[in-house]
């Protein structure tokens, strides 16, 4: 069995033929965990988008290993919380998968919507209105739906944005779980100290990757210098670049092959 779960090959994504993600290449491990960071639009919303399939490609590729079954959390704002709906409703999408969206649900389905409630602490709370919930639970009760869809590959963008301490600490024990259970894990972080508490390993972003790999070497003060002088030497109306002269070096998930850094403003 493959160890890649994820192949970016000069993958560029973007919005109305303005790229935010320049000529990414690279390898996602199995089973690995990977802060993504970098500053408010720099790619990293973008890359995870791309990776799930709401946003195609404006050039490249990304390759999921065959058999991988994914789950993507977005952000909460990407929610209308004003829809008629309650946490038992909106945790049994989880189920969609294997049910259908009418598929009839059986005990055993709403006997694992309770037990995904209770695990990230919200037993009992099946029949409350999703906009009477405070930011905190509504975080848990979108994780719950992740712990339905039983996901190979588990891909959560800014899970801990205006949500409490124990929150943030209950949904990284979560995390850590389905990382002990060697799911392969992305998710989107702002707190850079959180990330070098929780995070194996980290991806830096500057419309292009900065660094890659172990946390410790990816987070060193002159790649976060880099990262931001990069981000700022680009405009909101960034024009389309082509890939040439790409800079090489040794991407330790790439077992091996190249790792390329897109042309536009040089990472160095």
């Amino acid at each position: 069995m493959t160890k890649t779960c994820l192949t970016f090959r000069d993958l560029t994504l973007g919005y109305n033929s303005h790229p935010a993600i320049h000529h990414l290449d690279g390898t996602i491990r199995r089973g690995s965990l990977t802060a993504v960071v970098g500053a408010n639009g720099s790619g990293k919303s973008t890359l995870m988008k791309g990776i799930v399939g709401v946003l195609k490609p404006m050039a490249g590729t990304v390759v999921r290993a065959p058999g991988v079954r994914a789950a993507y959390l977005p952000q909460q704002s990407e929610l209308d919380r004003s829809f008629p709906a309650r946490v038992v409703d909106l945790v049994s999408l989880g189920l969609w998968p294997r049910r259908g969206l009418l598929g009839r649900h059986t005990r055993e389905d709403r006997d694992s919507v309770s037990q995904a409630l209770m695990a990230v602490g919200l037993g009992g709370f099946e029949k409350r209105p999703i906009d009477t919930l405070s930011g905190g639970q509504l975080q848990r009760t979108l994780f719950a739906r992740v712990l339905l869809q039983d996901a190979d590959l588990i891909l959560l963008d800014e899970p801990f944005n205006a949500v409490d301490t124990k929150t943030v600490g209950d949904l990284i024990t979560l995390i850590k779980r389905w990382h002990g259970e060697e799911r392969t894990i992305m998710v989107v972080v702002h707190d850079l100290d959180l990330v070098r508490h929780n995070f194996p390993e980290t991806l830096l972003l500057a419309r292009q990757p900065i660094a890659w790999g172990e946390t410790k070497e990816t987070l060193r003060p002159e790649n976060l210098l880099r990262a931001r002088r990069f981000h700022e030497a680009w405009e909101e109306n960034a024009p389309w670049c082509e890939p040439d002269n790409h800079e090489h070096g040794d991407h330790p998930h790439d077992h091996g092959h190249d790792h390329h850094h897109g042309s536009g403003p040089r990472a160095a």
